[in-house]
């Protein structure tokens, strides 16, 4: 196909929203209302065309769907966009949660309410953009293009060390990505093309590969982000909005991911092999380390920022194992943890939007008060430690079991981390629901209001669904992995024929 088509439709639909909310003006209650009203409707509008989308994609086909192609801005760029079992996931994923961004927002954000949802609805187009694009410049606009809204989400609208946290964001980020920005140009210079379907079948020198791995990696390890470079992501998250948080981890963390699986494992498939070592450790290290930190972690998002960590040291290491379980697992483990940390983030702006604190000392035997918020809670904290009935727990096991074929005493260590998950997680849990209500500014506190129930509510019923119905998220990215493992595998078997052979 050519031209434009329904996946520029997904991606470009929420400009729509900020050109009609550019014509807004004034601060009074009516324009502040209108301006959520129309946030909301565009963001509900792309993911109904998303799920349309959705109804044509055909999960049996391990190739690119849905493709657009358009010239672009000469010297042979092309305007290409397309998705497969492995990025549509990701698409129907960021325009469902955008929706409970801005309800999330509705009450809590007060200042400057045409400018916050101006940021999230561009924002939003930049990641839907990013698992679309099939023009390696075009995803590096996109993928760049998401820190200037976010820069200012967590700068304007976030706490009181938010300029700190936003500096530190965006520069952790920027200076991984220009790296990856030397990396395309070389690829672009070798295969005299940006298009990432020709990129694929394109055979780079073996040295190169290790060069163009590691500065992509630079850039997708710290977006995801990976141990040692993970230490802006405990303050974004405590300083972003809760809305923020939530795009941040539900979001913008998974792009590291996806950028693993859509250019470092297919396009450089010997550096992969050569330095999966180095990530087993990384992860290793990432799910025990992290896990320990979040242990003794007094603030409550500071503590789910770190086991976001954690988790994504799971999605690396099923990704490196490099077979069907392994990266079909992180594929799950991601959409699993955009659903389940998005939901733990929601939790905590409930209780900070009545007690203005995150400090898990402040809290205690909240259940008397708020039942239903607890309920919600422990949901969300039963599929954040793995348990079975969950989404959090077919992700976990893929990985594992993935790893364990790979190397066995990875997966042994990695282990480790399910039990500690369990353990901040109930010592969370435990300290802020449980116990006796003896705190005075507690006893006159809200159960969960009608806007609350409908933020939760369906989150709830899908962590539990595709905890035991995991079906439709796997079916849909088994053609396109089973492609991925087996050119990854063929390169293996090579490799090891030639290092035989020298012996």
């Amino acid at each position: 196909m050519t031209g434009f088509g329904i996946l520029s439709a997904i991606t470009f639909l929420p400009l729509v929203g900020v050109v009609i909310l550019m014509f807004h003006r004034g601060d009074d209650a009516a324009t502040v209302r209108s301006i959520r009203h129309v946030a909301l409707w565009t963001t509900l509008a792309t993911f109904l065309v998303t799920l349309l989308a959705w109804s044509r994609f055909d999960p049996a086909l391990a190739g690119f769907q849905m493709v657009e192609s358009q010239a672009w801005a000469g010297g042979g760029l092309v305007y290409k966009m397309g998705v497969d079992g492995m990025s549509f996931p990701f698409v129907v994923l960021t325009a469902f949660l955008m929706p409970f961004c801005i309800l999330a927002s509705w009450e809590a954000i007060n200042v400057r309410v045409k400018e916050y949802m101006i940021a999230f609805l561009v924002l939003e187009t930049l990641m839907l953009g990013v698992f679309c694009a099939l023009d390696l410049v075009l995803f590096y606009l996109f993928f760049e293009g998401g820190l200037i809204p976010m820069f200012l989400i967590i700068g304007v609208w976030g706490g009181k060390r938010r300029i700190y946290a936003a500096f530190k964001f965006f520069l952790y980020t920027l200076v991984g990505s220009l790296l990856m920005l030397i990396a395309i140009m070389w690829m672009a210079s070798f295969a005299h093309t940006t298009d990432i379907t020709v990129l694929l079948k394109t055979q780079f020198p073996a040295d190169a590969q290790k060069y163009l791995w590691l500065a992509f990696f630079a850039s997708f390890a710290v977006k995801m982000p990976m141990w040692p470079v993970h230490t802006w992501l405990p303050d974004a998250h405590v300083e972003a909005p809760t809305a923020g948080s939530v795009i941040l981890a539900g979001i913008l963390l998974k792009m590291g991911g996806y950028g693993f699986i859509r250019f470092s494992l297919p396009m450089f498939p010997d550096a992969s092999h050569y330095f999966a070592p180095l990530v087993f450790a990384m992860s290793v290290i990432a799910i025990i380390y992290t896990s320990l930190v979040a242990l003794v972690q007094e603030d409550m998002k500071k503590l789910i920022a770190y086991s976001s960590v954690a988790h994504m040291g799971f999605v690396t290491m099923g990704l490196f194992a490099m077979n069907q379980q392994g990266v079909q697992g992180a594929v799950y483990q991601m959409v699993s943890h955009g659903l389940v940390s998005g939901a733990l983030f929601l939790c905590v702006g409930v209780v900070y939007d009545r007690m203005h604190t995150r400090e898990i000392a402040a809290y205690g035997g909240l259940v008397r008060n708020m039942p239903l918020y607890a309920v919600a809670f422990m949901v969300f904290t039963m599929a954040n430690v793995g348990l079975p009935g969950t989404s959090g727990f077919v992700g976990e096991f893929l990985t594992l079991l993935g790893t364990f074929a790979a190397n066995s005493k990875v997966a042994f260590f990695a282990t480790f981390g399910v039990i500690l998950s369990a353990a901040y997680a109930l010592y969370l849990y435990r300290r802020a629901i449980f116990g006796v209500l003896d705190k005075p500014e507690l006893a006159n506190i809200k159960d969960l209001s009608g806007r609350e129930i409908a933020l939760l509510g369906p989150l709830v019923v899908l962590v539990i669904y595709y905890g035991v119905h995991p079906g439709p998220i796997l079916d849909a990215s088994a053609a396109s992995v089973a492609e991925l493992v087996k050119s990854t595998q063929s390169v293996a078997a090579a490799v090891k024929s030639a290092a035989l052979a020298g012996h």
